[in-house]
C-alpha cells in the first residue's frame, strides 16, 4: 500500500464525469466511503449524515468536504431571507450607514431580495401586503426543492386559499410536516433580451466564513426562457415564459440544444455596454458583487465555519428593466450536468479551479492551512472579498456610505490580490 502514500484518496456520491475526470487527471486514488479518504465531494443529503449528532464522525486534519454543515442557512429559500432580514436589523441597530433608508422606509443599499413571506406561517402578513397592491403577481416556491419544481405564480388571493385547502385535504399529514413555501413578489419587469426573460447563474466559492473569504468565477452565464415574455395573466401558468431553469426549458419545443439557451456573462456585459453604456454596466456588476458579499456576511455569524469545509454556490440573480439586480436564490449543489459542449468545458474548468483552491497543489490536504492560495492558482476565479485584508485596510472603509460614491464609481477593477473585484464599495 506504500504507493498510495502522499496521493489524495477521493470519494464521491455524485457520478458526474466532470468530477471524476478532474480527480483522475490529478492522479488521485478512488477509495470506498468506509475507507480512509482525504477528499469527499458529496451531495447535500450525505453532508447531513457526516455532521449529524447521531451518525456523524469526527473528520481528521487531512479530510476535506465540499459543503459547510449548515449551508442551508444560505441555500434554503426561507432561511436565506430570514438571515438577510436579521442582518439588516442588526446593521440598523448599530447605526450602520449601510442600513440607511429612503423616505418610504426602503433600504437604500440592502434592498436586494424581493419582498418575501413564509407560508403558512406569515399568511396574515402576506395578505396585508397583497391588499396594498392587489394588481401584483407573486411567485410560490417550495422551500426545499430545486430545478423549478413545485413553483407557480398567483395574482389573486383566492388562488392561495385554494392552494391552502388543497394541501390541507391530505389530512393525514400533520401541520408541522406540511411543506413550507415561500411567496415572493414576482419581478414582473425583468430586463428582456430579444423579448425573452433570463437570469444569471454565477459561481461563488467560499473557503472560510470567519474571516470571510470568497471568490467569484468569471465564467458565469445567462439562462434564457424559450418563449417571449409577456405580463399577460393568461400566460401566468406558462413556465416556458417565466422560469429560466434548464430542467424546465429543455422540454420546450423552441429549446436550442447547441447553445442551450445560454449566453456567457461576458456576452451580456458587451451587450449591455453597447445598448446601455459602460458606466451603468459597471455599476450593475458592482451591485451584483455587492449583494453576493452582503448575503454571505448575513449568514456568516450563523454558519458553522468548520475548517474541513469549502463550498461552491450557484447564485441566481435577476436583473430588472431598470438594471437593478435581485438575488433570487443560492444553490448548494449547482448542477454539474452538461446540456451543451461549452457547458461541459465550463463545468470541468469550474471543478478544476475549485479543487486548485480547496486542495492546494493537489496534495493530501491539511485543513489547518491559512486558506489563502497564491494568485497564480486562482484560474478563472477572482477574489471577491477577503475580510482579513479589508480589515487591514481599515475596517471603516467598507462601511462608508456607498451613496458617497453614488454606488458605481466605474467599479475600478483592482488587480491587487488583496482587493475585492470591485473597489467602489470598499
Amino acid at each position: 500500500m506504500w504507493i498510495m502514500a502522499g496521493k489524495v484518496k477521493w470519494v464521491t456520491d455524485i457520478e458526474k464525469s466532470v468530477l471524476i475526470n478532474n480527480f483522475e487527471k490529478r492522479g488521485w486514488v478512488q477509495v470506498a466511503e468506509n475507507e480512509d479518504w482525504n477528499f469527499y465531494w458529496m451531495s447535500v443529503q450525505t453532508i447531513r449524515n457526516v455532521f449529524s449528532v447521531e451518525t456523524g464522525y469526527r473528520l481528521s486534519d487531512d479530510q476535506i468536504v465540499n459543503h459547510f454543515p449548515n449551508h442551508y442557512e444560505l441555500t434554503r429559500k426561507d432561511l436565506m431571507v430570514k438571515n438577510i432580514k436579521r442582518y439588516r436589523k442588526e446593521l440598523e441597530k448599530e447605526g450602520s450607514p449601510l442600513a440607511e433608508k429612503d423616505e418610504n422606509g426602503k433600504y437604500l443599499y440592502l434592498d436586494f431580495v424581493p419582498v418575501t413571506y413564509m407560508l403558512p406561517a406569515d399568511y396574515n402578513l402576506f395578505v396585508e401586503e397583497f391588499r396594498k397592491n392587489p394588481s401584483s403577481t407573486w411567485i410560490m416556491k417550495p422551500c426545499g426543492k430545486a430545478q423549478g419544481k413545485g413553483i407557480f405564480l398567483i395574482n389573486k388571493l383566492s388562488q392561495i386559499k385554494k392552494w391552502s385547502r388543497d394541501s390541507k385535504t391530505s389530512s393525514f399529514v400533520s401541520q408541522s410536516t406540511k411543506e413550507a413555501y415561500v411567496i415572493s413578489l414576482y419581478i414582473n419587469n425583468p430586463l428582456l433580451i430579444g423579448g425573452k426573460k433570463f437570469d444569471l447563474r454565477l459561481y461563488v466559492l467560499v473557503s472560510t466564513y470567519r474571516p470571510l473569504r470568497c471568490y467569484m468565477y468569471k465564467l458565469g452565464f445567462c439562462r434564457f426562457c424559450t418563449v417571449k415574455y409577456t405580463r399577460s395573466t393568461s400566460e401566468l401558468d406558462n413556465m416556458f415564459v417565466h422560469l429560466t431553469n434548464v430542467a424546465i426549458q429543455k422540454h420546450g419545443e423552441d429549446y436550442n440544444h447547441i447553445h442551450g439557451g445560454k449566453w456567457t456573462v461576458s456576452n451580456l456585459r458587451l451587450y449591455l455596454e453597447s445598448t446601455r453604456g459602460k458606466e451603468v454596466t459597471n455599476k450593475l456588476f458592482d451591485e451584483i458583487h455587492w449583494i453576493i458579499v452582503q448575503s454571505l456576511k448575513a449568514v456568516a455569524p450563523v454558519m458553522n465555519n468548520d475548517k474541513h469545509c469549502f463550498e461552491c454556490y450557484g447564485y441566481d440573480i435577476i436583473i430588472d428593466d431598470k438594471l437593478k439586480p435581485w438575488l433570487i436564490e443560492v444553490n448548494a449543489s449547482p448542477s454539474l450536468s452538461s446540456s451543451t459542449a461549452s457547458d461541459r468545458v465550463l463545468k470541468y474548468g469550474l471543478v478544476s479551479d475549485t479543487l486548485n483552491i480547496a486542495v492546494p497543489g493537489g496534495m493530501v490536504p491539511d485543513c489547518r492551512w491559512n486558506k489563502s492560495p497564491p494568485k497564480e492558482v486562482l484560474g478563472n476565479y477572482e477574489i471577491l472579498y477577503d475580510e482579513e485584508l479589508a480589515q487591514g485596510d481599515g475596517a471603516d472603509r467598507e462601511l462608508r456610505t456607498r451613496s458617497s460614491q453614488s454606488l458605481g464609481s466605474k467599479g475600478g477593477r483592482s488587480r491587487d490580490p488583496g482587493r475585492t473585484i470591485s473597489t467602489s464599495w470598499k
